[in-house]
């Protein structure tokens, strides 16, 4: 998908420096995984180190040495930024659910055209509109029936393996967030305080739904994406637009002047975020293949 430049240039930056930059990447990368809109998968396209990531999970013993080294700050700087976020994000979202939806929403919205951009580097024909259309419209069916049928979701050891499974998916796809499924269901805040508690009973199977995923899904998704990637993405586009949607909180908008001025500072805050951390993840030097 991503074309890495394998040119003998590198970036003249100090051994320290360049081990604390990609500390700083990973900390975002393993940030953009857990916060709403934006996706860990994008980041890592963004900091150029996605096929090296994908090399080593379609084939991880030929690639193991080569790899692994290459990728372990990367590594350590997302697990700071995933576990170091996962308690606060799940605090924020029971204390004021309202305005940290609008805040999320916001950075989905700001992050879109990036994803746009990203959609179309290898131009767009038909099927790329109507990927996004029959991804959407998919989504909204079954997103509406789920709420209109009073289907109540009870997180349990099932649907963390579910949690697992978006949230590897949320690497392996670039684009895709996986609070994108998770917050319409009602499966995000009681996933992420799992996280931040490093609670066992929700670790435990949301380990094995991420491995199993990326066991399954990782080749797979590679060659989706190196053979149909405009397909591909404008889908991902289709899925984060209507699952955006499906979480506004169209009540809290209406209840107060004040309580719809503070929902509309926080979407505004959220899109300005989303645009400052592109021009910033523009501004980094990628790290070279």
């Amino acid at each position: 998908m991503e074309k890495t430049c394998h040119s003998t240039k590198t970036v003249k930056m100090s051994s320290p420096g360049r081990l604390l930059l990609q500390l700083a990447q990973g900390a975002l990368i393993g940030l953009g995984s857990v916060l709403p809109g934006i996706s860990g998968g994008v980041l890592s396209v963004v900091f150029g180190i996605y096929k090296t990531i994908m090399e080593l999970l379609a084939n991880p013993l030929a690639n193991f040495k080569t790899h692994v080294p290459k990728l372990l700050p990367y590594v350590a700087g997302a697990a700071v930024g995933f576990l170091g976020v996962a308690r606060l994000l799940a605090y924020v979202l029971e204390k004021y659910p309202a305005p940290s939806v609008c805040l999320f929403i916001g950075l989905i919205t700001g992050m879109l055209p990036s994803l746009w951009k990203e959609a179309g580097e290898q131009g767009r024909s038909k099927g790329s509109w109507i990927s996004l259309l029959l991804a959407s419209v998919f989504l909204f069916v079954l997103l509406i029936a789920l709420k209109t049928s009073s289907v109540a979701i009870t997180p349990n050891f099932a649907w963390y393996v579910f949690c697992g499974f978006c949230l590897a998916l949320s690497v392996i796809a670039p684009g895709m967030s996986f609070s994108t499924l998770l917050m319409p269901l009602g499966l995000y805040t009681p996933f992420v305080d799992g996280i931040g508690s490093l609670s066992l009973p929700i670790l435990i199977p949301a380990g094995m739904g991420a491995l199993a995923t990326v066991i399954c899904l990782s080749r797979a998704v590679n060659l989706l994406f190196e053979r149909h990637y405009s397909l591909a993405f404008h889908g991902i586009i289709g899925i984060v637009i209507a699952a955006t949607v499906m979480i506004i909180p169209f009540d809290s908008f209406f209840a107060s002047a004040a309580s719809c001025l503070t929902n509309v500072f926080f979407l505004a805050a959220g899109i300005a975020a989303a645009v400052l951390l592109d021009r910033f993840n523009s501004s980094v030097p990628r790290e070279q293949g």
